[in-house]
């Protein structure tokens, strides 16, 4: 089983330090769990956190020790970490593990020199400081999370999410991420370079809504579809349709279009014995070469070794939490 170890650093995030157990607790391979996630801090016990509140964390920093990929989540602690974790940080980073961060967690991980010549992402808030403080870090603004090999971050609060089902996803293929995404009410694929901030505030579009014309599109994503389409059916311009799709989802309508094709294609190479030629044709992506062309682009796998590395049964989906995490709510005392 895949050890996931999160690092609770105060003032922690309730909602970012929530987001790991979320999804990696959910995820069910064959039935069985497919992670083991515990949370840790400096000092066990009472945690400060944001909001007036406290979480009680049962284990320490040797929830680090053998895991196979260690998060920092999002802290005040942007100024100056505790010395216990940056030498946490950088004994799992020499051991292998995989390393990521939520929101301000980046600052932690900048501390403890683990993004020194990596490309790397944070809360857009903080992205002009994070570039300012650490020089060698070469910070990417406005995306909604940067996966650099061994260290992975992401922008604030939900990107955390947009993250874990990314790991998921390269873990154990699109099926089981999005069987977890389903489980957590989320989309099961926001890409890492989709924009952080919306082009406009979601009041600017006042009661319109592009998501009927988002869900007719995909029950149709075998079919051409053109934008005159698109905009056809949300009964408007194409130049409106443009600007309130990148209002909505931070893509362009065509953007958008690809990832859900691509990710209905992960999909079928997963569940199903279809040619490759079929897959390419029942996920709209036309032939074998445009499906060989856009799956290597976004995963660096061919369809043949991409179904090899994830195929198998139909993924199962759970929705008990992982025992042991050690991680629970309180109100802090005379709040």
């Amino acid at each position: 089983m895949h050890r996931v170890a999160v690092l609770a650093v105060p003032p922690a995030t309730t909602f970012d330090l929530s987001i790991p157990e979320l999804v990696f607790g959910s995820a069910l391979v064959n039935g069985a769990p497919a992670y083991e996630v515990r949370v840790g801090a400096p000092d066990p016990g009472l945690v400060e956190a944001y909001g007036g509140l406290q979480v009680s964390v049962r284990h320490g920093l040797e929830v680090v020790d053998g895991a196979d990929t260690v998060i920092v989540t999002g802290t005040g602690a942007r100024s100056e970490a505790d010395p216990r974790v940056l030498a946490a940080l950088r004994r799992a980073a020499a051991a292998g593990s995989r390393i990521a961060s939520i929101c301000t967690g980046a600052f932690v991980l900048a501390q403890a020199g683990l993004l020194d010549g990596h490309r790397a992402t944070t809360y857009w808030p903080f992205s002009a400081e994070l570039a300012q403080r650490f020089p060698a870090v070469d910070v990417v603004g406005d995306v909604l999370f940067v996966d650099d090999g061994a260290v992975l971050t992401s922008a604030g609060l939900a990107a955390g999410m947009d993250l874990c089902l990314h790991l998921v996803r390269s873990d154990h293929g699109a099926a089981v991420a999005a069987a977890v995404a389903r489980l957590a009410v989320v989309s099961p694929a926001r890409y890492g370079d989709q924009a952080q901030v919306a082009a406009e505030p979601p009041s600017a579009a006042g009661a319109f809504s592009l998501a009927g014309t988002r869900a007719w599109a995909l029950g149709r994503l075998d079919q051409p579809l053109a934008l005159v389409d698109l905009a056809a059916h949300a009964h408007t311009s194409v130049r409106t349709l443009t600007r309130r799709f990148q209002a909505e989802t931070g893509l362009t309508p065509l953007q958008w279009l690809l990832d859900q094709r691509v990710d209905r294609a992960r999909e079928l190479l997963e569940l199903t014995d279809l040619p490759v030629e079929r897959v390419a044709e029942r996920s709209g992506l036309g032939s074998a070469d445009s499906l060989r062309h856009h799956l290597s682009r976004r995963v660096r796998l061919t369809p043949t070794a991409y179904r090899r590395r994830y195929s198998g049964p139909s993924p199962g989906t759970g929705t008990g939490t992982t025992p042991g995490t050690g991680l629970s709510a309180s109100s802090a005392p005379g709040s």
